[in-house]
C-alpha cells in the first residue's frame, strides 16, 4: 500500500481543488491520501464525494500551533490531526478561532504593504484565496499578480512575508499541548508534522515532547521533504523515547511547492495503528 498523509487544496493554502486532489492521488497510484487543510475541514465532503475507486480517503486538518519556550520564546509548529470529529465545539471553535486570526493578519499585511507604496488590495488576497480560508500564500500570490515577486516562494524571504519578514505579521496560533489535548477529546488522533525542519525556523528540542506526549500525542512525522537523512534519524529517536509512531507523507501543496503527491509515505503497519487509535470519525473509502 502507498500511503499519503499530508496533503493540501485549495480549502486552504494548496491550488489543487478537492475533487482533484484525490483524483490525482489516485492516478499517483496511491491507496490512501490524507487531506489535512490549514483548521478546515470544508475540503472534506467534496473529497469523499469524488473518490475514485480503491482509493481511502482519511479526513483531518493540519492545526496551527505554538510551543512556549522556557526562555521566552514562542517557537511554531503544525500538528496533525486525523479522524476527529469536526463538530466536537471545543475543537471546532478553535480552529474557527485561528481562521479568523489569518484573516486579521492578512489583512494587516496588505496594510502595512499600502502604507508603503504597493499597489496589493484586499480583494486582491480574497480572489486568489477563492471563496476559502485566507493564509499567507494567498497574500504571496497577489504579490506575484502584481509582478512584485517573481514566484510564491520569493515573498515567503524577510523582504517579504518570510520569516522575520517586513510585513509578516503574528497570528493566534494554539498552545500545542492544548491542541493534542483537544485533537483527542474529539475523538482524533494527533502527530506533529516536520517536527524538525530547520529551514522554516526554529524548532522545538527534544525535551519538550515527554510534555506533548504525556498529553496524547501518538507520533512524528518523520520522513518529509524538509528533513534530511540526519533529520529524519534524529526525529525516529525522538519517537522512540517517548512511545510515538513515525509516519511519512508528501505535504502536497499543488503548484505553491514543488512536491509531488506520494513524495514520502507511511508504512502500512503504523497507518493501522493510526486507525486503532481513532473514535472521532473513519476513513471514506470508493
Amino acid at each position: 500500500m502507498r500511503i499519503d498523509l499530508h496533503t493540501h487544496s485549495t480549502a486552504s493554502d494548496g491550488t489543487t481543488s478537492p475533487v482533484d486532489l484525490v483524483r490525482a492521488a489516485a492516478a499517483t497510484g496511491l491507496d490512501v491520501v490524507a487531506l489535512t487543510d490549514h483548521d478546515t475541514t470544508a475540503g472534506w465532503a467534496g473529497a469523499a464525494e469524488a473518490l475514485p475507486p480503491g482509493l481511502t480517503l482519511v479526513p483531518g486538518a493540519e492545526l496551527s500551533c505554538v510551543w512556549p519556550a522556557p526562555d521566552g520564546r514562542v517557537i511554531g509548529m503544525h500538528l496533525l490531526a486525523y479522524l476527529f470529529d469536526p463538530a466536537e465545539p471545543v475543537l471546532r471553535a478553535e480552529r474557527a478561532r485561528v481562521r479568523d486570526g489569518r484573516i486579521v493578519r492578512a489583512r494587516r499585511m496588505v496594510e502595512l504593504m499600502q502604507a508603503d507604496g504597493y499597489p496589493v488590495r484586499w480583494d486582491d488576497v480574497l480572489r486568489e484565496a477563492a471563496g476559502g480560508p485566507v493564509g499567507r500564500p494567498h497574500v504571496a500570490r497577489a504579490l506575484v499578480r502584481h509582478r512584485l515577486v517573481a514566484d510564491v516562494a520569493s515573498a515567503f524571504t524577510p523582504e517579504w512575508i518570510g520569516r522575520g519578514g517586513r510585513y509578516r505579521v503574528v497570528k493566534p496560533d494554539t498552545e500545542v499541548v492544548d491542541a493534542i489535548r483537544m485533537v483527542r477529546a474529539a475523538g482524533g488522533v494527533p502527530v506533529v508534522a516536520h517536527p524538525l525542519a530547520a529551514a522554516r525556523g526554529a524548532v522545538v528540542p527534544a525535551e519538550a515532547y515527554a510534555a506533548m506526549a504525556a498529553a496524547g500525542l501518538a507520533g512524528l512525522e518523520a520522513d518529509h521533504l524538509d528533513h534530511d537523512a540526519d533529520a529524519r534519524r534524529r526525529t525516529r529517536e525522538i519517537a522512540a523515547d517517548h512511545g510515538l509512531l513515525v509516519t511519512g507523507s508528501s505535504d502536497f501543496h499543488g503548484a505553491n511547492k514543488a512536491v509531488a503527491l506520494g513524495a514520502a509515505t507511511t508504512d502500512p503497519a503504523v497507518y493501522e495503528e493510526l486507525l486503532d487509535q481513532a473514535t472521532g470519525s473513519a476513513p471514506v473509502a470508493a
